[in-house]
C-alpha cells in the first residue's frame, strides 16, 4: 500500500500518461497487478461455469459457439503426407482414413468431429484436453489408438503445491525443475456430474506425453485458458435481462383490454359483477352512467432496437464474432462492408486454425499416430526410426471457405494460374485437398471417360486439347475429328451447307 501510495504520489508530480494518473476521470479506476494465472485460479471456474450457462439458454452465445467452430474446423482440417513415395503416401492415407473413424474412444464422432469439439470448448471454457489412449491388439482398431475429450473442470484449477525434490503442481499441472510439464492431475469424475457413481476429489496422474493440452493463451506464462466470453459475460446477461423485462411488461399490457367505470356503488363491499369478455363484431350494451376507456400502453419506443445493436455490436467485439454470424441478422448491411467483416473474422479464424488447432491438436495426434501405426505393423515405412522427421513431414488443409459469389473467386482463382500469381497445388490445397490425389483422380476420371465415349468438359476448356478439340486418345474427340474432316472439300474449304441446313 505504501509503494503504491509512493507511485501514485511520483505520478502525479513527473505527469506523463494521463493513463496511469488519479485524477477525477480516472479516480474509480482500480486495476490488480496479479498474474493472469492468479486471475484464472481465483475466477476461472465461475466464468466458464457462467459461459455454458449462457451457451444453454441464450442464443446469441449458442449462435456465436457455433459459428466459431463452423468456420474454424468446416469438414475437418485433413492431413496430406508430403512422402516422395507416391504409393506409400497412398497407403498412408487410405489407413489414417479408416482410422479416423475409430478415433473417438467414446464412439460419438470421428476425429474431425473431435476437432469441431476441442474447437467449442476452446471458444466456450477456453481449454481443453485431449488423452491419448492406447488400445489393445485384440480391439480390432485399425491403429491401436483412441483419443478421450476431457473438459476443464476434469483438472481442478485449485490444485497447487511444492513438490519434494524439484518440481511443482501448479494448477493442475506438474512440472519439473526447468519448468517442463511432466504430468496432468485429472479427476477421476467430473465434479458437477452426479450420475457418476465413482469417487467425487479423486484424482489420478496422467503423464504429459499422453495428454494434448489445447487452449490459446493471451498473455506470457499463461497456465490455463480462459473463456472467450470473459469479456463479453455481463453484456449477454444483462441484455437478457433486459430483454426479458420488456416481453414480460408486453405481456402484461396485453392482459387489458378495457376498463368499465361505473357510477359509485351503493354498498363499497358488494362483489362486482363478472369481467365482460370481448369477441370479435360484439355489440357491448352498457348500463347508465358506465363508460368504456383502453389503456394506455406506453411501447418500447424508438430507442429499442438501436440500443440492442449497439450492445450487439460490442458483444459481438467481444466474442471476435461479426455481428451477422452472432444474430442471425443479414438485413443491417450491403455487399461491400459484410465482405470486409468476413475477411477480418476469417484472417483471425486462419490464425488460430494454424497456431492452435494445427500447432498444438492436428500435429501432436499425427506424431503420435505414425509411431503406433508403425510399430502396430498397421504400415511398412522403411528407414522410419532413422529418418522419422522426412516420414512426419505434412500439410494440414483447412476447409476452403465459401463467398456470396463463387463464380467470380473461380474466375479471380484460374486468372491468378494462368498468370504465374500461384499454382495448382496451391489452388487445390486452399480448398482442403491433396494436388496428387485430385489429380490422380482426374486422371481416371478421363480414362474412363474415353473408353466409354463420354465428354463432360467444355468447349475451350484447358483440360481439352489445342484448339478446343479433345485431348489425345479420346475417342469421342476423334470420332468429332473425323466427323469435321468429312464437313470439308478436298482443297480445304467447307462446303455449301445442305439445303436442311440453311437458315
Amino acid at each position: 500500500m505504501l509503494l503504491d501510495a509512493f507511485r501514485a504520489r511520483l505520478g502525479s508530480i513527473i505527469g506523463g500518461f494521463d493513463a496511469a494518473q488519479s485524477h477525477r476521470r480516472m479516480r474509480g479506476f482500480r486495476a490488480t497487478r496479479a498474474h493472469v494465472n492468479t486471475l484464472i485460479a481465483a475466477s476461472g471456474e465461475t466464468i466458464t461455469a457462467r459461459a455454458r450457462w449462457l451457451v444453454r439458454n441464450n442464443g446469441y452465445a449458442a449462435n456465436a459457439v457455433d459459428a466459431f467452430a463452423n468456420h474454424v474446423v468446416g469438414d475437418g482440417i485433413k492431413p496430406s503426407s508430403k512422402i516422395a513415395d507416391p504409393g506409400k503416401k497412398e497407403e498412408l492415407q487410405k489407413l489414417w482414413l479408416a482410422w479416423t473413424d475409430e478415433a473417438d474412444a467414446e464412439g460419438l464422432t470421428d476425429f474431425f468431429g473431435l476437432q469441431r469439439r476441442a474447437a467449442r470448448e476452446v471458444f466456450l471454457a477456453g481449454e481443453v484436453f485431449l488423452r491419448i489412449r492406447t488400445r489393445r491388439p485384440e480391439d480390432g482398431l485399425t491403429v491401436p489408438m483412441q483419443l478421450q475429450m476431457l473438459p476443464t473442470e476434469m483438472l481442478p484449477q485449485d490444485m497447487t503445491r511444492v513438490l519434494p525434490g524439484v518440481g511443482s503442481i501448479r494448477q493442475g499441472i506438474e512440472f519439473d525443475g526447468i519448468g517442463r510439464r511432466v504430468a496432468y492431475y485429472f479427476l477421476r469424475r467430473h465434479p458437477g456430474d452426479m450420475t457418476d457413481p465413482g469417487l467425487a476429489g479423486e484424482t489420478v496422474r496422467v503423464p504429459a506425453s499422453e495428454v494434448i493440452h489445447i487452449l490459446d493463451p493471451v498473455e506470457a506464462g499463461q497456465l490455463r485458458g480462459v473463456s472467450r466470453f470473459a469479456a463479453a459475460v455481463v453484456k449477454l446477461f444483462t441484455l437478457d435481462l433486459y430483454d426479458d423485462a420488456e416481453l414480460e411488461r408486453k405481456k402484461t399490457a396485453a392482459m387489458f383490454a378495457m376498463f368499465i367505470t361505473s357510477p359509485a356503488p351503493e354498498t363499497a363491499l358488494d362483489p362486482a359483477e363478472d369481467d365482460l369478455e370481448v369477441e370479435p363484431g360484439q355489440v357491448v350494451r352498457l348500463d347508465p352512467g358506465e363508460d368504456v376507456t383502453t389503456p394506455s400502453t406506453p411501447d418500447s419506443g424508438s430507442t429499442y432496437e438501436p440500443f440492442q445493436y449497439r450492445t450487439l455490436l460490442q458483444i459481438g467485439a467481444a466474442l471476435g464474432v461479426p455481428y451477422g454470424y452472432l444474430t442471425g441478422d443479414t438485413a443491417k448491411g450491403n455487399f461491400s462492408n459484410t465482405r470486409i467483416a468476413l475477411v477480418d473474422f476469417r484472417r483471425r479464424i486462419s490464425a488460430f486454425q494454424h497456431s492452435v488447432m494445427v500447432y498444438q491438436l492436428c500435429r501432436a495426434v499425427w506424431t503420435r499416430w505414425m509411431d503406433m501405426a508403425v510399430l502396430a505393423g498397421a504400415i511398412d515405412l522403411p528407414g522410419y526410426a532413422s529418418d522419422r522427421r522426412a516420414w512426419l513431414a505434412c500439410d494440414w488443409l483447412p476447409t476452403k471457405w465459401d463467398w456470396i459469389d463463387p463464380a467470380k473467386d473461380a474466375a479471380a482463382e484460374i486468372l491468378q494460374i494462368e498468370a504465374g500469381l500461384k499454382s495448382r497445388t496451391q489452388a487445390i490445397a486452399e480448398r482442403g485437398y491433396d494436388a496428387e490425389q485430385v489429380d490422380r483422380e482426374i486422371a481416371a476420371e478421363r480414362k474412363r471417360e474415353a473408353e466409354l465415349g463420354l465428354d463432360f468438359r467444355r468447349p475451350g476448356s484447358p483440360a481439352q486439347a489445342a484448339g478446343g478439340g479433345a485431348a489425345p486418345g479420346d475417342a469421342e474427340g476423334q470420332r468429332q475429328e473425323q466427323q469435321d474432316s468429312d464437313d470439308q472439300d478436298d482443297d480445304g474449304e467447307n462446303r455449301a451447307p445442305r439445303p436442311a441446313e440453311e437458315g
